[in-house]
Formats: C-alpha cells, structure tokens, sequence
C-alpha cells in the first residue's frame, strides 16, 4: 500500500471489526490521481482477488483517491469489474445493476459481485469518527427522520416521485418528513436526508443518527476530491454514515442514483448499509458508494 492515510484507516477498520487477517488484501498504485489507468486497475483487482479467494461476499476499500476506473467509479469497477456496458455515452442508460433490489444475501456466490463501498476520507481523524459511528450504529434500532426535500432546481429533483411512496412504504416505522423548497437545517434527529442540489448548505447544523444516509443527486458529487460541485465526502464530514454520489456526467436519470423507497425499505428491515445502498442502485456504474459498510442499525445482535 502507497498510502499512509489508507493504510491506517484500513489498519483501524480491520482492528475495530475484528476482520481476519485471510480478508485483507494489500495493493499497490500512486495515490496521487483522481483517476487509476484501466492497466494499473487491472492489476490491482487481479492481486486482490488473489489474496482473498472466493471466501468474501464485499469488498471495502480504504481510500478517497483515486475514485473512478475509466468512466466508472472504483467501487463499481472493483464491484462489477470494468465493463464498458457499465458507462454511458451521453445521456443514456447503462448496463442493470444484478443486485438491485435482490433477495441475495450472498452476492458473490449467488451473482457473482462483490458490492464494494469506500472507507473514504481526507484524513485519518473523520475516517476513524466514521467507522466509530458506524459501528455505534449497529443494533440500536434509532429514532430519527427521513427528509426528502424538494427543491426550486428542476433537473437534479429526479427523485421527488419517490418521495410519497417512501413515506407510505415505512410503514410508519420512521418519521417521514417531505420538505419544499429549502435544505433542511437545525434538525436534531437526522436519519436518511436525500435532495437533488449541487450544493447543499448548513449540513453542520444537523445532528446525523450514528447510521444515517445521506445523498445529493447532482452530476458530480462522486468526485470526491476535485469537483466543481459539493463532494459526497462533505455528508461523512457532516455525521452521515453512508452516502453516494457520480464520478462523471450521468444525466437526470433517477435509476443512477438511491431508489429512495429500495434503500429505506432495506435498511429498516436489518440490511447493512453496503447491502441497503447496493440493492438501491439500478444502474451504479458511474456512481461511488462511500461510507462504513457494515452499519446495521436495525439488525438485531446474534444471540448466545
């Protein structure tokens, strides 16, 4: 590994999650680059598959940098492997996400994918914050709202047909709120926070539920160390235990991003947060799960 920063969060996460050592995989690339050359990807997911074997269902990665493979992202190129049916020329649909909303609690040997979420921060201290509160999150069964906001910019707000059926398909176990018009601050009770904006202000003014996702739909929030629009990271730095967003221009499709009613359904019925999130993408391709993926606030703890 060539980077101090992943190495220590990998060393921590590996630590706290009690991951034995036959699961962690090492490999080697500059870290320096946004993207990482489809050749160098290559040889990187090859050693990693040599050192894990086919015992492992997902793969977490340990770095922000470099997000995207080609025109996918690194958790996607990782996940399905670098499949051109997986990109978009233009504004067009891409390959079908196998996972999406699937009964499989076993993805690679049901399907043959390792959903993969990155560990993905800028320095050591919120990559730590992070994996704590995922881990504080698990089996806690939280109090919280959902927020889906609407908003006055008609192109990123793909999503808001969702809204109504998300809130009728928790079966009131959350609070659902539908707010118009403004992001939402001030709220001390922040469990899934969804919008479609560029940017979105005032995230330090919430409190996150150890647990929580969070998501802006926009073109290039995946671009998560040198966008010219609101980084994805800006949610984990803010509280938020899991977020996504694009790491080039996808268009308005909403299949691109969360299926708002797939993940919230998901994650309330006891799915981890790389699960949740996965099952949730029809067309992930373009998009980079971040996050602590073994956060499963509403799986209850084994017995005995």
């Amino acid at each position: 590994m060539d980077d101090p920063l992943s190495k220590a969060i990998g060393d921590y996460y590996v630590s706290k999650r009690k991951i034995p050592p036959a699961n962690v995989a090492r490999v080697h690339f500059d870290p320096s680059r946004d993207e990482l050359p489809l050749a160098e990807f290559t040889v990187a997911k090859a050693a990693v598959e040599a050192q894990i074997g086919s015992r492992v269902q997902v793969y977490a990665l340990t770095w922000a940098r470099p997000y995207r493979v080609t025109c996918m992202s690194i958790t996607s190129a990782f996940a399905l492997g670098v499949d051109p049916k997986y990109c978009a020329a233009g504004c067009s649909s891409t390959k079908l996400n196998p996972y999406f909303n699937a009964p499989s609690s076993r993805p690679y040997d049901d399907l043959h994918i390792r959903p993969t979420m990155a560990i993905a921060a800028d320095d050591f201290a919120t990559a730590k914050n992070l994996i704590d509160r995922g881990m504080e999150s698990d089996a806690t069964f939280p109090q919280g709202s959902a927020y889906l906001v609407t908003t006055n910019d008609v192109a990123r707000n793909a999503r808001i047909k969702q809204y109504t059926r998300a809130a009728a398909e928790t079966g009131g176990g959350i609070n659902v709120q539908l707010v118009q018009g403004a992001d939402v601050k001030g709220r001390p009770d922040v469990l899934f926070y969804f919008i479609g904006a560029v940017a979105v202000s005032d995230l330090d003014s919430n409190h996150f539920v150890p647990g929580a996702i969070a998501d802006h739909l926009t073109s290039f929030g995946g671009m998560l160390t040198d966008s010219s629009q609101m980084s994805s990271l800006r949610w984990i730095e803010a509280g938020a235990t899991g977020s996504y967003g694009t790491v080039v221009e996808p268009c308005a499709f909403p299949s691109k991003f969360a299926d708002i009613r797939v993940l919230i359904r998901r994650y309330l019925a006891g799915e981890t947060l790389i699960e949740s999130y996965w099952k949730s993408v029809a067309m992930p391709g373009q998009g980079i799960f971040i996050g602590e993926p073994l956060a499963a606030p509403f799986r209850a703890r084994p017995q005995g």
